[in-house]
C-alpha cells in the first residue's frame, strides 16, 4: 500500500536551516531518454531560464507563431548534442541554425522536450489548496 505523503508548513526555520534543500538552482541539467525505433538514445538538457520561459510562453500565444515555441525552447535547453554547432547545422543544410531542431527530432519529441524543460523550471507542478487535499 502506498504511502500518503506528509504535509508540512513550510517555515521561515525550514529555509534557513535547509538551504540546500529549498534554494532554486539555475545549473540543473537532465538526462533524457529519447526511443528512435529499437535504439534508446539520451539527450542532456538544461533548465530553461525565466527569460527563455517567458518568450515561449509568449510564442505560444501568438498564432502566427506558435510552432515556433517549443522549437525555440528545445533549441536552447538541449546541451549534448551541442545542437547551436555550426559543423551540425552544415552537415544538416541549415539556413537558419534553429532549423537543426526539426531536422533531428520528431514533432512528439520536440513538444516532450519543451514540456520537460517547463517542468524543470516549475512549470505544470500542480498546485491545490490545502482544503482540495483534504477533501
Amino acid at each position: 500500500m502506498a504511502k500518503k505523503p506528509v504535509i508540512k508548513k513550510l517555515t521561515l526555520n525550514d529555509l534557513m536551516q535547509q538551504r540546500e534543500k529549498y534554494e532554486v538552482k539555475q545549473d540543473t541539467k537532465e538526462e533524457v531518454l529519447l526511443r528512435r525505433g529499437d535504439d534508446q538514445v539520451t539527450i542532456t538538457i538544461k533548465k530553461p531560464t525565466r527569460s527563455l520561459c517567458l518568450e515561449c510562453i509568449t510564442l505560444s500565444q501568438d498564432e502566427n507563431r506558435q510552432e515556433q515555441a517549443d522549437i525555440n525552447m528545445v533549441y536552447n535547453i538541449v546541451v549534448e548534442p551541442n545542437l547551436k554547432d555550426t559543423n551540425l547545422h552544415k552537415a544538416y543544410g541549415c539556413i537558419e541554425p534553429i532549423e537543426i531542431v526539426e531536422k533531428i527530432f520528431e514533432t512528439g519529441e520536440i513538444a516532450q522536450i519543451s514540456g520537460y524543460g517547463m517542468e524543470l523550471a516549475g512549470y505544470g507542478n500542480e498546485m491545490k489548496a490545502i482544503k482540495d487535499i483534504k477533501n
